[in-house]
């Protein structure tokens, strides 16, 4: 298996129902870690843990654990976990039962979580578990490289652009929180009804969400103003108020003008990160 093959996430869509139907703040979601001796999947071990289940804001159940890599070691200078610490630490099959638990009939949220879920189908793979992992993930690194406009969209980039503490980058559990405290900012950013709409999210692939393409052709028909809050290429987003004209498929554009100048616009509609009733005068 190569690296881009183990650690890419896929392109269909998570099975009808829940949880990737639920309401968002009803859906339970798991919010992951993992540290590594390096990114050789299939090689390499994984040396940490952090999970924590969450519903809404409420925390329901956590694990926090150094994993035994079991003779693999490296990337001490990113974590700083060298055998010594990880010398008395449990092996990953002393661990797995609880990990299922935590994640089974949850959704992952991870940033790169391509990188998490394959390592952690590695690891129970190697235990026959294979089957247990997850196949689909939320990715805060692609959600906020859609709703924020920042320099890096490194985890303790996007943290301390959302003035979210910081402290430990590369321990799990201190990236975990991080990775809670950026999650629902980005959310909020991109309005969704159900985690199934930040999955639609796909940076660099010029796909509309769903969502945001029907509240558009509804605007259309209805020929009135709606408010867009709108992610251009170059800039952060801004916030328009907007006539639609015309809407196009490939790619996916909406044309029209906004006000009050009726200045002419055309819009990437997989940069619209919402639409709603425009304010009135």
């Amino acid at each position: 298996m190569s690296l881009d093959e183990g650690a890419a996430l896929p392109r269909d869509p998570p099975a009808p129902g829940g949880p990737w139907d639920l309401p968002l703040a009803e859906a339970p979601l798991a919010f992951l870690d993992l540290e590594m001796t390096g990114l050789a999947i299939g090689k390499d071990r994984v040396v940490e843990v952090c999970i924590e289940r969450t519903r809404g804001a409420q925390l329901e159940a956590r694990i926090e654990t150094l994993v035994h890599p079991e003779g693999r070691t490296g990337a001490e200078q990113v974590h700083g976990l060298d055998a010594a610490a990880l010398a008395s630490a449990p092996p990953f099959a002393a661990i797995a039962p609880a990990v299922i638990e935590l994640i089974e009939g949850a959704i992952v949220v991870a940033h790169g979580a391509a990188w998490d879920l394959a390592f952690l189908r590695d690891e129970l793979g190697r235990l026959g578990l294979g089957h247990r992992a997850p196949r689909h993930a939320l990715d805060t690194l692609t959600l906020a490289r859609r709703a924020l406009y920042l320099h890096s969209y490194a985890l303790g980039s996007v943290a301390e652009a959302l003035e979210v503490a910081t402290d430990r980058a590369h321990r799990a559990g201190a990236d975990v929180t991080m990775l809670r405290g950026i999650f629902w900012p980005i959310a909020r950013a991109l309005e969704p009804k159900t985690p199934r709409d930040l999955w639609d999210v796909r940076v660099g692939e010029r796909v509309a969400r769903p969502g945001v393409r029907a509240a558009l052709e509804a605007a259309l028909a209805s020929a009135e103003p709606v408010e867009i809050a709108y992610r251009p290429a170059r800039g952060g987003p801004t916030t328009l108020t907007f006539v639609i004209q015309s809407i196009d498929d490939d790619p996916p554009r909406v044309h029209g003008y906004s006000l009050p100048a009726r200045g002419r616009r055309d819009l990437r509609i997989d940069r619209v990160l919402r639409v709603g009733p425009a304010k009135q005068p």
